[in-house]
């Protein structure tokens, strides 16, 4: 990365700063997530490795900054896990990872805490921590997982199963009105319930739809190959069409 850098290095790279790097960062880290969806290893570390060099640049760009370098990162995460770890690294024992993730969230706000002193009233919420910029599916899990660990929560699945059919009827309500803005407000209600849904299930609301995502693209590409086939585009099908080759692209089970 120095060697990038240098004043005889790359160009592209000299002309990059913390702001130009932001959204390769973000794209760097949706491709390794792709990859490990593909199971496919080689693509895995390949994809990491993009991931690690863009932590290479950025800690590059503030060491010239004489802020941080790729050491400090390094030194940082290293203390923090040993902090967060006291039944591994310390004498503290827990019973299960419900309590590792109960024994986390009080070690943090205690470090925040001496780190930004007790005037900092942000820094003590529950929710706080959880990114602005995080897709929209997976916020919501991470604010519904730090909610529950503060016991604001449906007891079981059946609890949150219920309230999914609650927040589609309130949205039917608004649909029925016509009124754009609470048809809006109920439909975000109906999504942040269900990825909370999908964690008590113990699944990633997230990569669920990810997943769901790339059947669809799938299947459309089958729908597709076979209208063309025919010699035809698909804006030429009918409903009835539409179905009859979408029920045939479908995977048998």
């Amino acid at each position: 990365m120095n060697r990038l850098l240098a004043e005889d290095g790359c160009p592209w790279d000299r002309e990059q700063t913390l702001d130009t790097l932001r959204p390769y960062l973000l794209e760097e880290a949706h491709e390794a997530v792709e990859a490990i969806a593909s199971g496919d290893a080689t693509h895995h570390c390949e994809e990491l490795g993009d991931v690690l060099f863009q932590i290479v640049f950025q800690s590059a760009l503030r060491a010239r900054e004489q802020r941080f370098g790729i050491d400090d990162v390094v030194d940082a995460i290293h203390a923090k896990m040993v902090r967060r770890h006291p039944h591994v690294f310390g004498d503290s024992t827990v019973k299960d990872s419900a309590e590792v993730l109960a024994n986390w969230e009080k070690l943090k706000a205690k470090e925040k805490e001496q780190a930004g002193g007790s005037s900092s009233v942000a820094k003590k919420r529950i929710l706080s921590g959880v990114p602005k910029a995080m897709p929209a599916l997976l916020r919501s899990e991470r604010l519904g997982e730090k909610a529950a660990r503060a016991n604001f929560d449906w007891p079981d699945v059946a609890g949150a199963r219920d309230k999914v059919n609650e927040e589609i009827a309130e949205l039917d309500q608004a649909i029925a009105s016509g009124d754009r803005a609470a048809i809006e407000e109920e439909l975000g209600d109906v999504l942040f319930v269900l990825a909370r849904l999908g964690t008590k299930l113990g699944l990633s609301s997230e990569v669920a739809l990810l997943q769901a995502a790339s059947r669809f693209e799938s299947r459309f590409a089958t729908v597709e190959d076979r209208v063309a086939e025919q010699d035809r585009q698909l804006t030429s099908l009918s409903s009835d069409e539409y179905e009859t080759e979408w029920r045939r692209a479908k995977p048998k089970k």
